[in-house]
């Protein structure tokens, strides 16, 4: 699934891919917001932590989880 986040005063996104599901990346985030820690830390599919402090944290929005595809189909 694809998370990005936006910083506050950041041109910039953070884009990563993570094996997470949609509910428990809302539920990291909104974890961390809710008790008031001072980072939000999520790991993407190659092992590499991403760590945001929680009061820059501009938005997070959580992608349509996808299945991998097999094949050569057409559309």
């Amino acid at each position: 699934m694809e998370i990005t986040i936006g910083v506050q005063h950041q041109a910039r996104e953070l884009t990563l891919e993570s094996d997470l599901t949609a509910d428990e990346v809302a539920a990291v985030v909104q974890a961390a917001l809710t008790d008031k820690t001072p980072t939000i830390e999520l790991t993407d599919t190659r092992g590499r932590r991403v760590i945001v402090p929680t009061a820059a944290l501009g938005f997070v929005e959580i992608g349509a989880e996808t299945k991998g595809r097999v094949g050569f189909g057409s559309i």
